[in-house]
């Protein structure tokens, strides 16, 4: 080697090194920023094509800008009647909110219960408030005090949004906190080193700060969009995948650094060599799979895929880059107090995985039949997950002022009260929409809303030839009976002729989004499943091999969903779950699934080469069981952070995913996949080459790794 090459060689690791330092201290902070562009407004996240959508579209048209209505509540103590003088100061101190910063026009007069127990107003606050929001609603609240002898309880989509961005706020520091910690902590006790866990913590975190900039960008000029859920799940998925990527190639360097006796470049040549088409497979799966979500009519499922997709790329950047850059520095230290050495496979296979691989070749038929048997009666259990929605008492884990006063709102008003569902039609067929509504079982009542913006106050307001109704349910607004009560309402005012009706409204929303994540698990699925056949054939170069580890990832999934069911309601509480739930459990799932099980195949598939099909299964599963594992456990540990967050959305996509991945790692990919490949032999490698090879001769490893 020339002296040029030799310098050349030294400087790249430096230079990457200097590379990495100047993104992480130019671009870090973005991973503290991106809150600054994310919105939490849900109605910014509803399916494109939905009536619902539309109905959001045309009402535009009543009201020269859009509104959040915050709905004031007015109860005694006691839970006695109030009296008139308590309606009319009700009315002034909403009177008085005129003008106020944050609120449109002239809120409602006090409203008296039918029980005469409860009084109740709406205030129309401005959309574009964000941390104005909370602010505003105190000074509601402050006068809405002055009504003496009563509590005050604010409800309805301000409320409700309000306490969702308190629930997410200062996720980019708690978050980030706890899954950084749980990955520290984990790295510290299974590799025994002090520099080695440091090092992948910074790459990480690089890597987290890249995605962040370049999503703040794109997210600024309005490409992509980002809600707390998105920008919660962007940090664990990085923080996750980033770790995975590293380790593999960090264990493998430490096997070659044994095999080259400490020669530091060589062994990170044979590591990069052996390791990158693995790692580069596995973040192809879940980029693709998150790209997948693109074909989703839910705009929140199509903002996740090019954001998730993004954080994976950076993450496999930061794994190909920096991290053999560090270790190629360090050498022997990054591994300190621990020495270098060979995996199990080449001393034998000392250890629990030497066990597990022994039990594996004596007896995989009983080892498959076992795990399939237990994964089959765990899957049984999945249609009985609930995806149809989570009522607005179960979306936040723990109490929410806005959850207390619905609640209260509900109690003494009709259910839907504050939160009617919303009829645009022609202004000719006003009367009969209006009758054919009020015919509707589950309609409490259904009035035009008039100039003033108070239904059936004043003759309809008109525009463009078309009129708003307000219908309300009898039903709380997020119940299922209300949704039914809807399904009917369209099917009875569709009919009326002439009318051109659209029916939208929140309760709408809900009905069009579960309807809309139906259809999308329909197509999605099968995209993601055809994306990592193609993905895996090509690594693999096999066919049955692909499809045997699709149908296990796709089993895991299933058997997840099964415990998931029995836990959300027997433990946690939950009737529901969210409709995108089970969309991205299999797609983080399936495709962080097939991630270990290419890291799995492609060891199985070198040692194969060299020792034979047999002991090319052993050799693999003690080579990588140790690394997987700990990988997979790191991974669950980082997906259950997001528990810290108080919504039953992100509680449950935790325990799905750290459940499944430990499933996963535990049970499929340790027993149930060396099993079947045991089992079967060498023709689960057909049509290639290893399909038609008994003992494939040992190949000579090349003098430039020595």
């Amino acid at each position: 080697m020339s002296t040029t090459a030799r310098w050349a060689r030294r400087l790249l690791p430096l230079a990457l090194l200097i590379a990495w330092l100047a993104i992480g201290g130019g671009l870090g902070p973005y991973a503290g920023k991106l809150g600054e562009v994310a919105t939490n407004d849900q109605a910014a996240f509803l399916p494109r094509s939905a009536e619902s959508t539309r109905v959001i579209e045309a009402q535009r048209a009543f009201r020269q800008e859009e509104t959040l209505p915050a709905i004031v509540v007015w109860t005694s103590p006691d839970d006695t009647a109030l009296d008139a003088g308590g309606q009319a100061a009700a009315t002034r101190a909403l009177a008085s909110l005129t003008g106020r910063p944050g609120i449109v026009g002239t809120p409602s007069p006090a409203l008296p219960a039918e029980d005469g127990r409860a009084l109740r107003g709406v205030v129309q606050l401005r959309t574009d408030l964000g941390d104005e929001l909370r602010p505003t609603l105190d000074a509601i609240e402050d006068a809405a005090e002055a009504v003496p002898g009563t509590e005050v309880w604010l409800a309805g989509p301000a409320a409700t949004q309000a306490d969702l961005s308190n629930a997410f706020a200062g996720i980019d520091g708690l978050l980030l906190a706890v899954a950084l910690t749980t990955v520290l902590v984990i790295l510290l006790l299974v590799y025994r080193s002090v520099l080695l866990p440091l090092v992948i913590i910074i790459g990480a975190v690089f890597s987290l700060g890249l995605a962040c900039a370049v999503v703040y960008f794109l997210a600024d000029h309005g490409v992509v969009r980002v809600d707390g859920q998105v920008q919660g799940i962007l940090s664990i998925l990085v923080i996750g995948a980033a770790t995975d990527y590293a380790l593999l190639l960090a264990v493998r360097y430490r096997e070659e650094l044994a095999v080259h006796e400490g020669a530091r470049y060589p062994a990170m040549r044979a590591a990069l060599r052996e390791s990158v088409g693995p790692i580069t497979a596995s973040a192809a799966t879940v980029a693709l799979g998150l790209l997948a979500l693109l074909f989703s009519d839910l705009t929140n499922n199509r903002a996740l895929g090019p954001v998730g997709a993004i954080g994976i790329v950076c993450a496999l950047l930061s794994a190909l880059t920096f991290l053999p850059a560090v270790l190629v520095l360090l050498g022997r230290a990054a591994y300190w107090p621990a020495k270098p050495r060979t995996s199990g496979a080449e001393k034998g296979g000392e250890g629990i995985w030497r066990t597990v691989a022994s039990l594996v070749d004596r007896a995989p038929r009983k080892v498959w039949a076992a795990t399939l048997a237990v994964l089959l009666a765990c899957a049984a259990f999945a249609p009985a997950l609930d995806s149809k929605g989570v009522p607005l008492d179960e979306i936040f884990v723990d109490d929410a002022p806005s959850v207390a006063a619905q609640a209260t709102l509900g109690r003494h008003f009709p259910g839907g009260a504050g939160n009617p569902a919303v009829v645009i039609a022609s202004a000719d067929s006003a009367d009969r929409v209006i009758a054919a509504a009020e015919d509707v079982p589950g309609v409490d009542s259904a009035a035009a809303v008039t100039a003033s913006g108070r239904p059936g106050a004043d003759a309809p307001l008109v525009v463009g030839g078309r009129v708003r109704i307000d219908v309300t349910l009898d039903d709380a607004a997020d119940s299922t009976r209300a949704e039914a009560a809807v399904a009917r309402l369209r099917t009875a005012v569709h009919a009326v002729p002439g009318s051109d009706a659209l029916v939208g409204g929140y309760t709408a929303q809900r009905y069009d989004t579960q309807r809309t994540a139906e259809r999308d698990r329909m197509l999605i699925v099968p995209v993601v499943l055809v994306i990592i056949l193609v993905i895996l054939v090509g690594l693999l170069r096999s066919l049955l091999l692909p499809l045997l580890l699709v149908a296990t990832v796709a089993l895991n999934f299933l058997a997840t969903l099964g415990v998931s069911a029995l836990v959300f309601e027997h433990v946690f509480g939950f009737t529901g779950t969210d409709p995108s739930v089970p969309l991205y459990g299999f797609v983080f799932l399936v495709a962080l699934g097939v991630d270990y099980n290419i890291f799995l195949m492609s060891r199985v598939r070198e040692e194969s080469l060299r020792h034979g099909v047999r002991e090319g299964v052993l050799r693999g599963l003690t080579a990588t069981g140790g690394v997987i594992t700990s990988a997979g456990v790191v991974l669950a540990a980082t997906f259950a952070a997001l528990g810290v967050i108080p919504l039953a959305f992100l509680v449950q996509i935790a325990f799905i995913v750290a459940f499944g991945v430990l499933l996963d790692t535990l049970v499929v990919r340790s027993l149930l996949v060396p099993a079947l490949v045991r089992d079967l032999g060498r023709v689960v490698w057909w049509p290639g080459a290893l399909s038609r090879r008994e003992e494939p001769a040992e190949p000579v490893r090349e003098t430039a790794d020595h």
